[in-house]
């Protein structure tokens, strides 16, 4: 029986699976069939996706590359809490064990700092990139021009839901409600998440402001669904409402099981610092269908 291992942890109840690739990196379509496999709720072990990575071999910018599959087998560019997850189980592992931890993803490289390790808890500042708000760039199709698009209103069957757009090397939507709990989110997600105007669909952020420096934020991620919390979901939230001029930085965030800070300023590097939580490991049988050659 093959079989491969695993460590899970998650960022604020943002679980992720984390495995070790192959010299080869195995082909995609394996890969995606593996992570809907495992990922799983009750025929696999479980998450709200999966990080398969590397160690860099020749590479002077960065020490390990990743790969992130949601749970549906879709490929994502990023994930903030995903790579803050990559980071503390090297740390766990001892495959890394300094400071400063560079990951190559598909939207360029993140370079994660530790503040503190504490048990099975490792906190992280990341590097995140420099937002994009350029449209074409998202991509969003709501605007032929470079401008960026801020409290947008949008159709969505019937009504119009006023929008903030951006990318943290994935598409971001983002709204704003007085209260989140009764925003109209299971059924305003997945329209949004799949609408016409995102080409490669959009994570969606609902957002509540509750100061200048304070977001309550839901999140609605693409691949995903519901999930307890979002790294690039905290900064799409943060960029938005600064870009409303209904925040400055820095930003706490609160989702639904604890806090995640943003410092931006415009024109300038995001910053994104957070938790990340060890849960378990273990080994994971193959499917004889799922021909991964990890």
């Amino acid at each position: 029986m093959k079989s491969i291992e695993f460590g899970k942890l998650h960022g604020l109840g943002n679980d992720f699976l984390v495995t070790r690739m192959g010299s080869n990196g195995g082909p995609a379509r394996s890969l995606s069939q593996l992570a809907q496999d495992i990922c799983h709720p009750h025929l696999g072990v479980g998450a709200d996706g999966i990080m398969y990575y590397l160690p860099t071999v020749d590479d002077a910018q960065a020490d390990f590359s990743t790969l992130i599959f949601n749970a549906d087998g879709s490929q994502a560019e990023m994930s903030g809490n995903g790579v803050r997850i990559l980071a503390a189980f090297l740390r766990f592992q001892g495959e890394h064990t300094g400071e400063i931890l560079r990951i190559r993803t598909v939207c360029g490289i993140r370079s994660l700092r530790l503040i503190a390790h504490v048990g099975n808890v490792c906190t992280f500042e990341s590097s995140m990139g420099r937002p994009t708000t350029d449209p074409s760039k998202i991509p969003c199709l709501i605007s032929p021009g470079p401008a960026p698009i801020v409290d947008w209103p949008l159709a969505v069957g019937s009504e119009a839901v006023r929008v903030t757009v951006s990318s943290m090397g994935n598409p971001h939507c983002s709204t704003f409600w007085p209260d989140v709990s009764c925003a109209p989110f299971e059924v305003l997600g997945p329209l949004l998440e799949r609408h016409s105007s995102f080409p490669n669909r959009t994570n969606v952020e609902f957002v509540q402001v509750l100061d200048r420096h304070r977001l309550r934020v839901r999140f609605w991620e693409r691949g995903v669904g519901h999930t307890f919390a979002s790294g690039t979901g905290s900064c799409g939230a943060s960029v938005a409402a600064i870009l409303n001029n209904l925040a400055e930085s820095p930003v706490m965030v609160e989702t639904e099981l604890g806090s995640l800070l943003v410092r931006w300023n415009p024109g300038e590097e995001l910053h994104l610092t957070g938790p990340a939580e060890f849960i378990c490991c273990g080994r994971y049988a193959l499917k004889e269908t799922t021909e991964a050659r990890l």
